[in-house]
């Protein structure tokens, strides 16, 4: 019997996240530029000047952010969460088929939709830069080199380096996947919410600029 001043705690997963470091560090230079052109464009200009650059923000800032500093992956015991660009998907454990590393990173649902991971990019130079170290490591023997994956740092004691970083996410993903497909907490369908908070101004600052435009 579980006693009333000392209720049970329901277990929590922290979510492992990964983003594109490149991609944030892109995306707040491009802010910081554009916004310091918009703004002195809004205090300085003359005529429809300060509506264009308004307009101009309005459009070009929710894009920025979308592509650059808003992709994200989450990932727990339970479910993958990816946000990407314009959408969000939930998709536990139990939905997910499948994920492909090729020329861009890929999660399949059981009923063959498709969905790209934006925030774990793909670096061809990356792979061969890991292929070079690979080749190194088992000509020297290294013990770490026994195949991707966490099953690999967990054999050897030591993290596995022979990858590039996103087809070493890819695999730790995959493994979790196949790990917790069958647990009753990872059961469910497949959430799709669209990121009106990025679409809205975008098509406020698209119809003002249009609008601007047309008149002149």
């Amino acid at each position: 019997m579980t006693d009333p001043q000392h209720p049970v705690a329901e277990p929590e997963y922290k979510d492992r996240t990964y983003r594109s470091s490149g991609g944030i560090a892109g995306g707040v230079l491009l802010l910081a530029l554009g916004g310091w052109l918009g703004i002195d464009a809004m205090i300085r200009g003359e005529g429809r000047t300060p509506w264009l650059a308004l307009a101009g923000l309005l459009l070009a800032v929710p894009i920025v952010v979308a592509f650059t500093v808003r992709p994200a992956v989450f990932a727990n015991d339970d479910r993958l969460r990816i946000r990407n660009p314009f959408r969000t998907i939930t998709l536990p454990w139990a939905s997910v088929s499948g994920l492909r590393s090729g020329y861009s990173n890929e999660v399949f649902t059981q009923d063959g939709t498709k969905y790209q991971l934006w925030a774990i990019p793909v670096s061809l130079r990356g792979r061969k830069k890991a292929a070079r170290r690979k080749s190194q490591g088992v000509a020297a023997g290294d013990p770490s080199v026994g195949g991707p994956g966490l099953r690999a740092s967990l054999k050897s004691g030591r993290p596995e380096t022979q990858r590039a970083a996103g087809d070493q996410i890819m695999d730790d993903l995959r493994e979790l996947s196949e790990l917790r497909a069958s647990a009753k907490s990872a059961q469910g369908e497949p959430e799709v919410r669209w990121g009106y908070e990025i679409l809205a101004p975008a098509v406020a600052g698209a119809v003002l600029l249009a609008v601007l435009l047309a008149v002149a």
